[in-house]
């Protein structure tokens, strides 16, 4: 059933657009398009701290755009669909041709 205004459709995609809203969160997605990483790696690449970048992990976790996996003690990440990635490219893209 659809609402009167005819939104509902667009519900899914706003929800994803507003997890990805942090930059941060945009390059952890540029590098788990790469190859799936663990904290420590992202923490290195990205030069964060560990709890911030723990936090929008989790931030993209429960927005079901990355999977978490046991790597022996660690968890390694990855994309759960890689069309985000494509999304994040071509935004990070579009961002640099300027106005």
């Amino acid at each position: 059933m659809t609402s009167p205004t005819g939104y509902d459709s667009y519900e899914g995609a706003s929800e994803l657009l507003r997890a990805l809203s942090a930059p941060i969160r945009l390059a952890i997605v540029s590098e788990l398009a790469q190859s799936e990483r663990c904290v420590h790696e992202l923490v290195e690449t990205l030069g964060a701290t560990q709890p911030l970048v723990s936090q929008h992990l989790r931030v993209l976790r429960g927005a079901g755009v990355v999977r978490g996996s046991r790597r022996g003690r660690e968890i390694a990440y990855a994309l759960v669909d890689e069309h985000v990635a494509h999304i994040v490219a071509d935004a990070v893209s579009h961002a640099g041709e300027g106005p």
